[in-house]
């Protein structure tokens, strides 16, 4: 008897110990966990207890009960039977039932209820073969409401409650649609007390698949049935199972999600072929498989509502699509419009991700190669490295050897740049493109000159205390002349002296050097040819009455200038003087000579143009107002450069003056003029860079780091400035920009009489001559190297030979 049961809502701690298998741990936590969920349903809800399993369940399960009271109880129940009807899919019973509320209809007595056993907990209700018929013609009659019929002498306690809760599962939960009629015999659930125990009772079963319940089955499982008064029984097509269905007074969606974990973990309880029953029966997930799919022992489709998609289009949309083809660009336009205005921010974003993938075409790719390089090559090299890190196919073309050959001879790069004027052999072929190669070491080498460490010069130590007048560097070779009336022949690379050309009877104060033939002039009023191979003196020219001040050696040809106020064009191969021209009245100071022409200014204040092969003055050019020191001559332009502080820019055709450059305040010493950049050092102890064509000053390189004394010679290329000083230092500056970079050399006696007298520069190496008038700096020369170091471990690419 379900009295002398022990009650799991009214059970103690100790009353629990006394269970089989439980000890005082899994009493406590049955209590705890009660208070936490406010008390159980059914015996089946030890399970959710932590530590508690089946087995103890199974093993004390006719010695407990569950007694839930009050209202509140038979809406808990009432709860639970919904989620479970609707766990099975039988959410149409409960449809049909609010159908019967909605539109009421005389219900059918057809059946009448049977009482399970005296004292016992529960009460069924079974159907009989007549109320099966009945039930079959409601269905071929497509009935819109079930029927539903009870005994009459059935006690009904909860008359109101059952519609309303219902109506509340239809509100919240429950999606309308097509279903098949389920029955429930009797008007309305039946609840029954007995002993402050309520429980609902009835039999819902399919209309298309009743069958009566099986009578040995039926007492088999009577005294399982007692032991749990909220147990409801079911038969659906000849299976049963039980399933605690509480009644709630306030039922939602929430509230049935919110059982539905307990009501699966209850299913695990029961026999395998009542899950069975359950599973197949239960709603399937909502999948696009499932949802095509129909459910079984269904007598109609259960329909459910499909997400848009291009098998599934929302109704309409063919319509629509076909109304916006037939309009015009103006009508789309004005309809994207609106479209775009009517749209949710969520629905602008996919458009975004749907549209912008159109855009993002790799064009490159569908290009032929030659065109594909052609675009390619208006990018910068450091862009185009970028590129060559985007796919496979961009590195193939970026790699493009013509390409990069373009890009060196943008900036004037060739291999006699980088590597020297001799013969170059490649050992193995380069992986990558040759000019691309060539291109890096040249960025290399101009990061070194920029901010690269600076390494150890090497000291080049000759002519005693003497003063080096004249510097020329060509190749790996180094050629100083000094008053003391030698020459010497340096190498760059090792730094030794390799021979010293004696011969003259006075200070050398003029040379040439171009291969290995050197020309030098002295104050012995002659001129040599020197062999620098072997320091052989190969002519000496005579015919001067004075110092040779100045020369200038083009092909085999060499233009010398005279204190005698002439000028004498010599050949070198054969050393003989060829024409001589007169017309200064003064010291011929400069000269310059382009094959064509030959341009002279002296102290005269006078700059000649001559034809040298019919020893005539061809212009004059007259508006300096002082000695003229410096000259160059591009065969177009010529800049002179005075002790009246200004530069004169002529045209050598006309003779006429276009430009004069005002801006220093002493002599210009020193002039460097390429491709219209004319580049100035005065005694000012500043340097500026012009513009010819337009007579412009570019840049003026000063500042607080400029030279604090006159400036004694410059060198310059499309990228750097080198100028040097009588105050000891070497200085480098950005031509673009005028920037003040570093100092390349500071001597320690720079300021107190140490002197930079001379510079040469190549694309890797710079040449200092340096000494002082005081005694206080020996004479030396610096070769600074700025190349970029191959690395030990790696053959080199390319080897001279």
């Amino acid at each position: 008897m379900a009295s002398d049961r022990l009650d799991i809502n009214a059970a103690t701690v100790d009353d629990f110990e006394q269970l089989i298998g439980v000890g005082r741990g899994k009493a406590e936590a049955i209590v705890k966990h009660r208070k936490t969920v406010g008390g159980f349903q059914s015996v089946s809800d030890l399970c959710a207890v932590p530590s508690v399993g089946r087995s103890v369940l199974d093993l004390n399960r006719r010695q407990l009960c569950c007694k839930v009271t009050g209202r509140a109880s038979r809406g808990r129940r009432l709860q639970l039977e919904c989620s479970a009807l609707v766990e099975q899919g039988s959410s149409r019973a409960i449809r049909a039932v609010l159908r019967n509320r909605a539109e009421p209809r005389t219900p059918k007595l057809t059946s009448s209820a049977k009482k399970c056993k005296s004292g016992s907990a529960t009460k069924r209700i079974s159907l009989d073969k007549q109320t099966d018929l009945e039930n079959k013609e409601t269905i071929k009659n497509k009935s819109k409401s079930p029927s539903v019929s009870v005994n009459d002498d059935q006690p009904s306690t909860s008359r109101d409650t059952a519609p309303n809760i219902f109506g509340q599962i239809s509100k919240s939960f429950l999606t309308p649609g097509p279903s098949a009629d389920i029955v429930v015999h009797g008007e309305e659930p039946v609840l029954e007390e007995e002993g402050g125990v309520e429980s609902i009772q009835g039999e819902i079963s399919d209309a298309s698949d009743i069958e009566e319940l099986d009578p040995e089955q039926e007492e088999d499982e009577g005294h399982e049935n007692m032991s749990d008064v909220s147990d409801t029984v079911y038969s659906l097509s000849g299976q049963r199972s039980r399933i605690p269905v509480p009644i709630s007074g306030s039922l939602t969606a929430h509230n049935l999600m919110k059982r539905k974990s307990n009501l699966h973990r209850e299913d695990l309880l029961l026999p395998t072929s009542k899950r069975m029953c359950r599973l197949e029966y239960s709603s399937p997930q909502t999948t696009y498989s499932n949802l095509k799919a129909p459910m079984k022992k269904c007598v109609y489709q259960l329909h459910r509502q499909r997400i848009p998609s291009k098998e599934h289009p929302p109704p309409g949309l063919a319509e629509w699509l076909k109304q916006f083809q037939e309009w015009g660009n103006a009508e789309r336009l004005m309809a994207v419009d609106e479209l775009i205005t009517l749209c949710e921010p969520t629905q602008v974003r996919h458009m975004m991700q749907v549209i912008e993938p159109q855009f993002q075409r790799d064009f490159i790719s569908l290009l032929p190669k030659e065109l594909a390089l052609y675009v390619l090559s208006f990018l910068e090299p450091k862009d185009l490295l970028q590129a060559a890190q985007t796919c496979r196919y961009w590195r193939v073309l970026a790699e493009d050897n013509l390409l990069w050959r373009e890009k060196c001879k943008e900036e004037n790069i060739d291999e006699s740049l980088v590597f020297g004027s001799n013969r170059l052999r490649r050992r193995q072929p380069s992986p990558k493109s040759p000019w691309k190669s060539l291109y890096m070491r040249q960025h290399q080498i101009e990061q070194n000159w920029r901010t690269g460490p600076l390494r150890s010069p090497k000291l080049l130590k000759g002519h005693d205390d003497h003063v080096i007048t004249c510097l020329e560097f060509c190749g790996t070779r180094v050629v100083s002349g000094s008053d003391d009336n030698t020459l010497k022949v340096w190498s760059a690379l090792t730094g030794k002296c390799l021979r010293t050309l004696v011969g003259h009877t006075g200070g050398v104060w003029s040379s040439q050097m171009q291969g290995n033939v050197i020309i030098s002039g002295s104050t012995d009023r002659t001129l040599k040819v020197w062999n620098a191979d072997t320091g052989q003196c190969m002519h000496t020219l005579y015919g001067h009455t004075s110092t040779v001040r100045c020369m200038h050696l083009y092909g085999s040809k060499v233009v010398s200038g005279s204190r005698d106020a002439t000028l004498r064009v010599w050949n070198v191969d054969t050393g003989t003087c060829l024409h001589v021209l007169m017309g200064h009245v003064a010291a011929v100071r400069c000269v310059q000579y382009d094959g064509r022409r030959v341009v002279s200014g002296a102290y005269d204040y006078m700059v000649k143009v001559w034809d040298p092969e019919s020893e005539t003055c061809l212009h004059t050019l007259q508006g300096h107002t002082n000695r003229v020191y410096s000259l160059q001559f591009d065969g177009i332009h010529i800049v002179s450069g005075s002790l009246d502080t200004s530069i004169r820019v002529w045209d050598v055709e006309t003779g006429n003056c276009l430009h004069t450059l005002i801006g220093h305040q002493s002599l210009t010493s020193g002039l460097e003029l390429k491709d219209n950049i004319l580049v100035s050092g005065n005694a000012d102890s500043t340097v500026k860079v012009w513009d010819i064509t337009t007579g412009q000053c570019l840049q003026t390189l000063q500042g607080s780091n400029k030279h604090q004394s006159a400036v004694t010679c410059l060198q310059f290329n499309k990228k750097f400035v080198i100028t040097s000083s009588d105050d000891g230092t070497v200085k480098i500056w950005d031509l673009r920009s005028g920037d003040f970079l570093r100092n390349l050399v500071t001597l320690d006696s720079g300021g107190s009489g140490g002197v930079v007298w001379r510079v040469r520069c190549s694309n890797t190496k710079l040449v200092c001559a340096v000494g002082s008038r005081n005694g206080t700096e020996e004479t030396k020369l610096l070769v600074l190297d700025f190349d970029v170091e191959e690395k030990k471990d790696k053959m080199p690419m390319i080897e001279r030979v």
